[in-house]
């Protein structure tokens, strides 16, 4: 079966040339013009995956993102002309998976998008470590027998960490593993899943004691 992907977009000519490359892949496209229109679609149609445009009538794409996490986990990519970090970091915290800024090559996004539906192989077990528990069949994290919301993007990066404690992961090792490509410039939202993550599985996110930073290399996981 073809994955369902929202595409959420006000301009029908970015619209059209992202349904055109989607499709060129074999995927199915459903298109909204409006945050509202998008968010319904979401709840009828239950897509794949999601692009969404920052600035559209009614609901912006942030607040599309919101209310989408309150229901659905499904990857969502940011489409944005706003470049600025802390608009990235803000959809970020909001729940996406992944930021594009305009003007964008569309072999780019589909290849994002196409990332964003791979899964990593699952199985049976479980990974512990001090209070923490991640189910790889369920993909369930709790921390002190309490459940921890996960976005895909941070449970694939914590399973990988997890799975492998130890190990140094640079940032690049770390997007390629969970998101299947890696493109310059995505340092920085790596930087932000794992600040995330250790405001969910830290009791001190400014002392880690689970995931710790190897100056000039990147990350490593402690059992502790």
């Amino acid at each position: 079966m073809a994955p369902k992907i929202l595409i959420a977009e006000d301009d029908p000519e970015i619209r059209g040339l992202l349904r055109l490359y989607l499709e060129g892949e074999g995927m199915e496209v459903l298109e909204a013009d409006s945050g509202d229109k998008a968010l319904a679609l979401a709840r009828s149609a239950t897509p794949d995956a999601a692009i969404l445009d920052v600035m559209m009538p009614g609901l912006s794409g942030y607040e599309v993102t919101r209310a989408l996490r309150r229901f659905s986990e499904l990857p969502i990519l940011i489409l944005s002309a706003k470049s600025a970090d802390n608009d990235k970091i803000l959809g970020l915290n909001l729940g996406a998976d992944d930021y594009v800024t305009k003007p964008f090559n569309p072999m780019e996004v589909v290849a994002r998008v196409k990332a964003q539906l791979r899964r990593s192989a699952r199985s049976g077990g479980v990974l512990r470590a001090g209070d923490l528990a991640l189910d790889l069949a369920s993909m369930q994290l709790e921390k002190a027998g309490q459940p921890v919301p996960l976005t895909p993007m941070e449970y694939k990066i914590l399973a990988i960490l997890m799975g492998s404690p130890g190990r140094i992961f640079t940032k690049a090792q770390l997007y390629e593993g969970a998101a299947g490509e890696y493109y310059e410039g995505d340092d920085n939202t790596m930087m932000v899943h794992i600040s995330k993550l250790r405001e969910k599985l830290e009791d001190d996110p400014r002392s880690p004691r689970y995931i710790r930073t190897v100056r000039g290399l990147g990350y490593r996981f402690e059992r502790t």
